[in-house]
């Protein structure tokens, strides 16, 4: 459940990580189908909206959670994000479902007081709930120009591998054979 860093925003939908990510499950002998419920542009209101019905209709054992970087965009009060991402893990929880948040950062143009506020979101929301959390989803990726498209927010498709070299090491330990 995310935005255009998980829908592959500006790329083939098998560029993107998040199709890598079947690709390795089933490399690497796990028997995981990935339903890819992101949405370029959508914010954590939107995906609060979305996720009963995709939890009803797919039942997952795992979800991964990443969404908050389109409420950081629109400047959208911290405390609405916190609690729209909050009520999504108590859903996906409630569902039975084990749950990875995926973390993102604000570029600094946003001003200190509100990228700090944003950027402590996502673990004080992953210990309230004891949920595995990647601080941010980006790491080693977004500090290198020839990995970014244009816009300098979305991965090209040569840093999408990188993406879910993130996600991996957070993912693994949620996975059964």
């Amino acid at each position: 459940m995310g935005d255009s860093l998980s829908a592959a925003y500006n790329l083939e939908t098998s560029q993107g990580w998040v199709a890598l990510l079947q690709q390795r499950l089933a490399a690497e002998g796990y028997d995981y189908t990935v339903v890819n419920a992101s949405i370029s542009g959508e914010t954590s209101s939107g995906g609060l909206t979305r996720l009963p019905a995709a939890l009803a209709e797919h039942k997952p054992v795992i979800v991964i959670l990443e969404l908050g970087a389109n409420d950081g965009l629109r400047g959208t009060p911290v405390a609405v994000l916190q609690d729209n991402l909050g009520q999504m893990l108590k859903l996906s929880s409630a569902a039975g479902a084990k749950t990875l948040m995926l973390g993102i950062l604000m570029p600094p143009n946003y001003g200190g007081p509100y990228t700090r506020q944003f950027a402590a979101v996502f673990p004080a929301l992953a210990k309230q709930y004891r949920v595995p959390l990647l601080p941010f989803l980006l790491d080693g990726v977004v500090q290198h120009r020839e990995l970014m498209q244009e816009d300098g927010l979305h991965p090209l498709a040569a840093g999408e591998p990188k993406v879910l070299d993130n996600v991996w090491p957070k993912l693994k330990p949620l996975l059964h054979k």
